[in-house]
């Protein structure tokens, strides 16, 4: 299995801190999607346009 990235990091191996699931304006709560860090969560949007699950193409969109 491959190590993963950090998605904080970019340059960091994950260790699995777990750190990435917590709220950006309050980080003693985990995450829970509110989009409230988002500002105008009603507008914002992030469009999938591949899920990538064969390990050989997930290296072509790892940077």
């Amino acid at each position: 299995m491959a190590n993963k990235i950090c998605q904080l990091d970019e340059n960091k191996i994950c260790d699995d801190c777990k750190q990435c699931l917590f709220c950006d304006l309050d980080p003693v709560k985990v995450c829970d999607n509110c989009c409230k860090c988002l500002d105008e969560a009603d507008f914002n949007a992030i469009e999938i346009i591949k899920i990538v699950t064969d390990e050989k193409d997930i290296k072509k969109y790892v940077k």
